[in-house]
């Protein structure tokens, strides 16, 4: 008899196509691992604010709620375009449980630091974390020895809390300072160090 798997099917999402809404549990809900590309979870007010909760790298996994049988509430947004395997709960390998575990506990440590950053930290210093977090992503790609992060200021200002005319200032001040430099759609790193001494820094 042939052993069972958990993985059912594998699906691609197009750059800021949207891979899940906010719905109630059902029994057919399924656990998703990013095989290639960047996904984004988000919450989104009335308002149509967006606020970035967690960056889903490769080998990362999102829709956990399909493991405790709990509504999701959050859109997942491809961030590129992305490959994902999607998982039947049911038939995950002892293997697939150790590896979702070490993964969730990731996930929950990267969100006691997201809400330490917003508690204790300017704004400034939270574009610099982000920005340094970015630059972990399939978004960024060193070209002639820079480091250049393919993201809007939108996404910046989802990823920290604020909004895009207030993280433009921001950014403006970075460049002057030659921290970083902006362009369309694209942040240039010129001073990996001194961001991340602002990304450390508590008000």
């Amino acid at each position: 008899m042939q052993a069972q798997v958990s993985m059912i099917d594998t699906r691609r999402f197009r750059a800021g196509e949207i891979i899940l809404y906010p719905a109630p549990s059902t029994a057919q809900d399924r656990l998703y691992r990013v095989r290639t590309g960047l996904a984004r979870i988000q919450s989104v007010d009335d308002e149509g604010n967006a606020l970035t909760l967690r960056l889903v790298r490769p080998g990362e996994y999102f829709g956990e709620e399909a493991l405790a049988d709990l509504p999701r509430e959050h859109f997942v947004e491809a961030a590129t375009e992305v490959r994902v395997e999607e998982l039947n709960p049911a038939l995950l390998s002892p293997e697939e449980t150790v590896e979702i575990t070490v993964h969730l506990v990731a996930a929950l440590n990267q969100a006691y630091q997201a809400v330490q950053r917003l508690v204790s930290q300017r704004l400034k210093n939270r574009i610099a974390a982000a920005l340094l977090e970015f630059a972990a992503t399939p978004v960024a790609a060193q070209v002639d020895g820079q480091i250049i992060v393919r993201v809007t200021h939108d996404e910046i200002a989802a990823a920290v809390g604020s909004v895009r005319e207030t993280v433009t200032k921001i950014v403006g001040e970075l460049s002057r300072e030659g921290v970083i430099q902006s362009g369309y759609g694209k942040v240039v790193l010129l001073n990996k160090d001194a961001l991340r001494s602002l990304s450390e820094q508590a008000v």
